[in-house]
């Protein structure tokens, strides 16, 4: 088969599936967003409440349905994430298969971490709402358990943000030689990585970290990665300089 008579196969059988590929980016990412803004909402804000241990120790088992609803949410958020960035694998590996591998391995482990880190989270409601752990340790006991349970979680969040940090650098990089997503996404996700690293080192260094840095860097970050998204969503990738890139 000639260069032209492959172009033309690849162009036939690419067209719809390319276009399809980018849309599904786009969803688990939307996904993504909305699980974890429901997660966060419901389990941080809804069930565990200040850093105080008879307040969240309350707060916990008072609201146990919106706890457990945040955990589940947690890790569909983490699942959606892995989904998006193999879907973005498809997508970007025409333009470097070994880079592309990378960040879906970061990614990978960053979700992993965040998963593993929930394990605290939950063994703090466990020792809130199980009768046998009451009944076992003094009173204060398992509140304070509970409280260092939650500062474990929050800190294995905090470590997997190193690695989703980094894995929109090899991303951003992809997007910019790319030729087929705009150039500009593609500096918005070294921004991203570049912010996302401020905020761990931050965290860390200065723990527990100042809440005005952070909150910049997670709104650039959101403003970055949402654009990505919503541009998957809506115009998709030029399908043609794609299918340039797969021949060559």
């Amino acid at each position: 088969m000639t260069t032209g008579e492959n172009r033309n196969a690849i162009m036939g059988t690419s067209l719809g599936t390319v276009k399809n590929t980018a849309r599904i980016a786009g969803l688990f990412y939307l996904a993504h967003f909305v699980a974890f803004f429901l997660a966060d909402n419901g389990v941080h804000y809804t069930a565990v409440g200040p850093i105080d241990a008879a307040a969240t120790a309350n707060n916990i088992m008072a609201s146990e349905w919106q706890f457990r609803f945040g955990y589940v949410s947690f890790i569909l958020a983490g699942l959606f994430f892995l989904l998006a960035a193999w879907a973005l694998y498809v997508l970007m590996k025409p333009v470097n298969k070994d880079l592309a591998l990378l960040f879906v391995l970061l990614n990978l482990a960053g979700v992993v971490i965040q998963c593993a880190a929930l394990f605290f989270e939950f063994g703090a409601h466990l020792l809130l709402s199980d009768v046998t752990f009451l009944n076992v340790f003094p009173e204060d006991q398992p509140r304070a358990l509970a409280m260092l349970f939650l500062m474990a979680y929050k800190n294995g969040f905090m470590i997997a943000q190193l690695f989703l940090a980094l894995w929109v650098l090899p991303l951003g990089y992809l997007v910019i030689k790319s030729g087929y997503l705009p150039r500009i996404l593609g500096i918005f996700l070294l921004i991203d990585c570049l912010v996302l690293l401020i905020w761990f080192f931050q965290f860390f260094l200065f723990y527990p970290g100042n809440e005005g840095i952070s909150a910049v860097c997670l709104a650039i970050s959101f403003i970055a990665e949402a654009s990505l998204c919503l541009w998957l969503l809506i115009k998709g990738v030029n399908v043609e300089q794609w299918t340039v890139n797969s021949i060559q």
